[in-house]
């Protein structure tokens, strides 16, 4: 038996990645590479822009299309990808449907020039301004959050006289999380909203200035880490350097735990912390706060296997592998029809049965969404002949629904919401069930602030 990992998992929105060389070097290769990257944060779509600061203003060169990076870009797309100014992006839709209409880069010619722009996040206001665009005759074009947002840009930049003024008008007008790189023809810019739900990091590679919404896609391309951008923070590169506007930065910050619980690599550190620690840390505090006797701990792959080695060593119950996850198989979304998507996504996962055979296993996820797949994982393991599986899930009970970047929009998608954890253990059919705690973020990322509504319903926007 084998089981789709995707239709109940918590989904980010999307990826961002943008670098300026100042030496005119093509960058097309480079943002290819960093989309590979960033690819764990959106499958859907994937898109890359480019400039040339020593050629005609704004002449821009962009391909986008539907698909994985390497699915839409192959050598010779890149090769054709000439400009020294490039951003690039990785979608996974959670406002404005799965279509080839609303992959990034959006890219928009206006009177006054041309720009670029790909976005991570929701805005929450997104309807307020797309009501205000309709009296300009721009709203029947919108139909994503990104495309509000560059229409608000434009709008700006007819009446301001620089594309930072404009940038800087719009993102007072805007609510949510996000985090944003807009190009012009001869500039760069990056805006991080004021709480920093949405991280995005700074780097350098030679004469070549990198963004990327995680610090080891600056890394894959042979950069080097400057800082993160600061939450309210608004950096524009241009051949001079960096130009750093702080004036919107605010002492009230909200970093989106998910980023360390799921969302980013292993391998990145995001405002200062490692994710791979954080999540090995989590684990620790589930074997502390939950202890259950057992004689395997194993991990659903991929990002609840770095907790489950916390929790093994914590309790001293031996770590094992207890699946095999087939990574050649294609995306589902890809697929022509729905027999087909089945086919594909059955065979995403399987169990070592010489592993579990006769265990006790304690079992460790990172989240509950809507508990189908934990459901059909369990049953796996018991048809494989293990005795016992106690469930660990190494986040709290998801309780309300997100409105800054990820697919939850409502809580009727959550089956903690509407079920004690009781009725969550049987209909998943585990042994025992338990979460981690809201106090147990402390064990993850120490004093960070941290943005817990899906767990709490205290939204910081």
């Amino acid at each position: 038996m084998r089981v789709n990992l995707e239709e109940d998992s918590l989904h980010e929105e999307c990826g961002v990645f943008g670098i300026y060389a100042t030496d005119g070097e093509n960058v097309a290769k480079s943002i290819y590479y960093g989309l590979l990257a960033l690819q764990h944060r959106g499958q859907e779509s994937a898109g890359i822009s480019v400039t040339d600061t020593t050629g005609d203003k704004g002449n821009l060169s962009i391909k986008k299309g539907m698909g994985l990076v390497s699915e839409v870009f192959d050598s010779d797309t890149i090769s054709k990808l000439k400009g020294n100014i490039g951003v690039g992006h990785v979608r996974y839709s959670t406002t404005g449907g799965s279509v080839v209409e609303n992959a990034q880069p959006i890219s928009l010619n206006y009177i006054k020039g041309s720009l670029s722009l790909v976005h991570n996040g929701n805005i929450v206001n997104a309807h307020e301004l797309k009501k205000e665009q309709m009296y300009r005759g721009q709203a029947h074009f919108t139909t994503s959050d990104s495309e509000v947002l560059a229409y608000e840009i434009i709008s700006q930049r007819v009446k301001s006289d620089s594309i930072e003024e404009a940038v800087k008008k719009s993102v007072h007008k805007i609510k949510g999380g996000f985090a944003c790189l807009i190009m012009s023809p001869r500039k760069l810019m990056a805006i991080r909203d004021p709480y920093g739900i949405k991280p995005l990091i700074l780097g350098k590679k030679d004469n070549s200035y990198i963004l990327a919404s995680e610090s080891s896609a600056v890394k894959v391309v042979g950069g080097e880490i400057i800082r993160d951008v600061r939450p309210g923070e608004i950096l524009t590169i241009t051949k001079d350097g960096i130009v750093s506007d702080t004036s919107l930065c605010s002492e009230r910050h909200a970093h989106c735990i998910f980023e360390y619980i799921y969302f980013a690599r292993p391998d990145s550190v995001i405002d200062g912390i490692e994710v791979y620690k954080s999540r090995f840390k989590a684990g620790q505090a589930l074997a502390q706060n939950s202890k259950i006797e057992a004689d395997l701990v194993c991990g659903v792959p991929d990002s609840g296997l770095i907790a489950a080695k916390g929790y093994s060593e914590s309790s001293g119950i031996p770590f094992a592998f207890a699946f095999h996850k087939n990574g050649y198989i294609g995306r589902s979304f890809i697929k022509p029809t729905d027999e087909e998507r089945r086919a594909a996504v059955h065979m995403k996962l399987s169990v070592l049965e010489s592993v579990v055979k006769g265990k006790r296993l304690v079992l460790i996820d990172d989240s509950i969404v809507r508990g189908t797949t934990i459901r059909q994982i369990i049953e796996m393991l018991r048809q494989a002949g293990a005795t016992q599986v106690h469930v660990r899930i190494s986040s709290p009970p998801f309780l309300y629904p997100c409105y800054y970047g990820t697919d939850v929009s409502s809580s009727g998608q959550l089956i903690a919401s509407e079920h004690s954890t009781e009725e969550v253990r049987k209909r998943i059919n585990a042994d025992s069930l338990a979460y981690l705690r809201i106090e147990d973020f402390k064990n993850m990322v120490g004093e960070l602030p941290i943005c817990t509504a899906c767990f709490n319903n205290k939204y910081p926007v």
